[in-house]
């Protein structure tokens, strides 16, 4: 499989491509528009800016950050390699600052989201076509599909790693699929390439590379030299990279950082000592009673994280309180598809609930034909060896955020790992059934997909035009 034809669009794909890649432009320039008059102008202090500034759900513009002023600001224990992967376009911008005198960072960062998108829905449609074997509307209507789920669309376009991550786990499928087609093998160089690339922009995405080895090779998978070099090595040398990264380039500051924030504590407490000393005089020297008020301490916000499991730098995010069935309701398969209303787009760490109810029965309703043709596509492929391997990769998220409570409380942010297994799922449904059955199922889909475009759509523009 060569790398050039992977990336040629077909003759076939063309309208569709064209189609999807309109309604990215769209939806980056929504962005753009929102946040042009604040993040162009050339900034001294470029992170607290973005980080102050930029509000949409739970996603953190640190792309912004890193591509206007370089610096290893990522988590390098999840995001090994991502800081790297912006250094050339940290470069760009920083060209294109002294040519126009403006910070270009959203546009910069909008074109690479764009592309991920774009190629992200081109290997979903090729896994429909050349993988599962559907015709050619079924596998556009289900590559829209997918296009239609909220946090889809917002992945497109806010400045995170999401939408990357998605890409090369598309593309990883799609490559998966195709060997498992033709009864070949993923070689040590693929599996390691496709390695560096999904677990270099986040970590735990590694693990699904090597369930796509382990799925495409079977017991070829666990043959020493396949083991040592295709797995056990790059995992090593991935991680020592990391704590190399993180000792040399991210410590330094880090710790500069915190001796600052220290340094302001001691001051502000400094201050507030002085205040509240001189409330307390105040109030014993008889006068003006409004001047015997001392101010009141403002409240501390509230930590919105479950009880951990245990303690460590790990298991120390885990959540063991949180209701799972409300989350898995309300966060995991609605809001990561249907918007709710009510605190829309609002962060959890600052004013929104960890769990919201929809307003309306018809949300519910589409939530649970959604699921259903889920569990109905499942049932279909449940023969199918590339669907098990999704499947797999599913599994895998919903021990992580939902067993193990890692990001429980905002779940749906991580929507772009997993939620791609639907439509492939659906997939199935649709080539399992005879000519009128699946003509009904077609024409749900269409229903559903306009109904969510509809939906998102006008609650996206009005969040980002507001």
């Amino acid at each position: 499989m060569k790398i050039g034809s992977l990336f040629q669009i077909r003759r076939e794909e063309r309208w569709i491509a064209l189609s999807i890649l309109l309604l990215l432009v769209a939806l980056n320039a929504l962005t753009i528009l929102k946040y042009a008059a604040l993040f162009t102008p050339l900034q001294g202090n470029y992170w607290n800016l973005f980080i102050g500034r930029f509000h949409v759900s739970g996603f953190d513009p640190i792309t912004y950050y890193v591509v206007s002023d370089w610096e290893a600001r990522y988590n390098v224990y999840r995001h090994p390699l991502l800081s790297f992967l912006m250094w050339v376009p940290y470069v760009v911008n920083r060209g294109c600052m002294v040519l126009f005198g403006i910070n270009c960072v959203q546009f910069i960062v909008a074109l690479m989201l764009i592309f991920a998108a774009f190629y992200a829905f081109i290997f979903l449609h090729r896994i429909c076509r050349d993988v599962i074997g559907l015709g050619r509307f079924d596998s556009a209507l289900l590559s829209f599909f997918l296009y239609s789920f909220a946090f889809v669309m917002l992945s497109a376009m806010v400045p995170d790693h999401f939408i990357l991550s998605m890409f090369v786990l598309l593309l990883t499928l799609y490559v998966s699929g195709i060997l498992i087609r033709e009864h070949r093998k993923m070689g040590i160089w693929q599996t390691v390439v496709l390695f560096f690339l999904t677990a270099g922009i986040s970590l735990n995405n590694g693990l699904k590379v090597f369930l796509a080895g382990l799925f495409v090779n079977r017991g070829r998978f666990f043959h020493i030299r396949y083991l040592l070099l295709a797995v056990i090595l790059p995992a090593l040398l991935l991680w020592m990279g990391a704590r190399y990264e993180y000792h040399y380039l991210v410590a330094p500051g880090e710790n500069a950082r915190h001796a600052q924030q220290a340094k302001r504590k001691a001051e502000k407490k400094r201050r507030d000592s002085i205040r509240l000393a001189e409330a307390v005089k105040l109030r014993q020297t008889p006068g003006d009673t409004a001047r015997k008020t001392a101010p009141k301490p403002k409240p501390k916000r509230r930590v919105r994280q479950g009880a951990p499991f245990m303690q460590g730098q790990f298991m120390r995010w885990s959540d063991k309180t949180t209701p799972r069935w409300e989350s898995v309701v309300e966060n995991l398969f609605g809001e990561s598809i249907q918007l709710h209303p009510d605190y829309l787009l609002q962060d959890e760490f600052r004013v929104r609930p960890m769990i919201v109810k929809y307003r309306w029965t018809v949300n519910y309703v589409a939530e649970g034909l959604l699921v259903l043709l889920f569990l109905v596509g499942i049932w279909c492929g449940r023969r199918s060896r590339f669907l098990w391997l999704a499947l797999s990769w599913f599994a895998l998220d919903l021990l992580l955020h939902i067993g193990l409570g890692f990001g429980i409380n905002e779940v749906y942010i991580m929507s772009a790992h997993w939620i791609f297994v639907i439509p492939i799922a659906v997939g199935y449904l649709l080539k399992g059934l005879s000519a009128l059955p699946r003509r009904i199922v077609r024409t749900v889909l269409v229903l559903l997909t306009l109904y969510l475009y509809v939906y998102n759509g006008y609650f996206i523009i009005d969040y980002m035009t507001c």
